[in-house]
């Protein structure tokens, strides 16, 4: 971890995130009948009420399953947690069995949270995967998206170099305006994942200023790019996004990313592996990126190591890596900075 002095102390960079806070809950199921049963579409991603999610998770309560804190800003923490940075964690929960659950599951990865009590319960997403690998998600956001703009403070953002946000985010503009004051007043490095091609389409014209007056590190998907540029074409998109921003990232799927920084295109190969599920895999690239920022690696350094984690995370079922997984992630990226930083290929940021 890249750190220099201030006053004399050992100065390390810190990442905070916010984001919505959900605890996602894994359920295999043996006959895709019983999505039928559910009243769910298999592969879709369905909104749901307090009184659907209760039903569904007393409906699978005999099966196996595993839970782990969530939402894409949780998981890009929770990941550069894992690799020893320094972070911190802002959203909302419910005074339930989950939101407990929630807190404890971040603390245990010692992140420092910030989590407010809302009126409903904590926010869930059951993710039901049948025999063939294929994921049906059913979400009920409650308590965080009660998270509002009196709950923030300038204090909250003090000591952190980089505040992370989720695009799911961008429809509490009130809440997204304030959140990037308090850190624009703070000194604070601003990125955001764009999380979705359909609220990139349904948020453009505000996410545009947010981006030309805010926002420093913009991470988009081919889809989310495209949506937001009106260009087809990923370089053609990664050019147009980085007019408003210090740094711009595409992640290209199987074909890698692109990374532009300083007026210069890195072209990120991919890394080779067998998919079970891309759950996540945007939000570990970017706890990958932002691990090398936060040694002050160059940008094309930053996005290999960001390859790792995505690709990584797609070879397990679910958003966390856990045990062993990132031992051989840690050497993966071990190698990279013994074979790469020395190339000088890349601009330091």
């Amino acid at each position: 971890m890249e750190s220099f002095r201030l006053n004399g102390d050992i100065y390390m960079k810190k990442v905070l995130g916010m984001g919505n806070a959900l605890v996602d809950i894994l359920v295999r199921i043996e006959d895709d009948e019983f999505l039928s049963m559910l009243g769910l579409e298999k592969s879709s991603m369905t909104l749901i009420d307090k009184e659907r999610m209760n039903s569904i998770i007393d409906g699978t309560k005999l099966l196996k399953r595993q839970q782990s804190s969530g939402g894409s800003a949780a998981n890009t923490i929770n990941g550069l947690a894992y690799l020893g940075v320094s972070t911190g964690y802002i959203g909302k929960i419910g005074d339930d069995e989950f939101g407990s659950f929630f807190k404890y599951d971040m603390n245990l990865n010692k992140i420092k949270t910030n989590l407010f009590k809302g009126i409903e319960d904590t926010g869930k997403c059951i993710v039901l995967i049948s025999k063939d690998s294929e994921r049906t998600c059913a979400t009920y956001l409650g308590a965080a998206i009660e998270l509002n703009k009196y709950d923030l403070n300038e204090k909250l953002f003090e000591g952190y170099d980089y505040f992370h946000i989720e695009g799911y985010l961008v429809q509490n503009k009130d809440l997204i305006k304030s959140a990037l004051s308090f850190a624009k007043y703070n000194g604070v490095e601003i990125s955001i994942d764009l999380s979705s091609f359909n609220i990139v389409g349904e948020n453009k014209s505000f996410i545009k200023d947010l981006i030309k007056n805010y926002v420093d590190i913009v991470f988009a998907n081919e889809d989310e790019a495209r949506v937001f540029t009106d260009k087809n074409n990923s370089e053609d998109a990664i050019d147009e996004i980085a007019k408003n921003c210090k740094i711009a990232i595409v992640k290209c799927g199987n074909q890698g990313s692109l990374v532009k920084f300083n007026n210069i295109k890195y072209k990120i190969p991919p890394m080779n592996v067998n998919t079970l599920d891309t759950t996540g895999a945007g939000d570990l690239y970017a706890a990958g990126f932002f691990y090398g920022l936060t040694n002050g690696y160059p940008v094309d350094v930053c996005g290999r190591i960001g390859s790792v984690l995505g690709a990584k995370v797609v070879e397990i079922l679910g958003a966390r890596i856990e045990g062993k997984v990132w031992d051989g992630i840690k050497g993966l990226i071990k190698n990279i900075e013994t074979n790469e930083l020395g190339k000088n290929e890349g601009a330091m940021v």
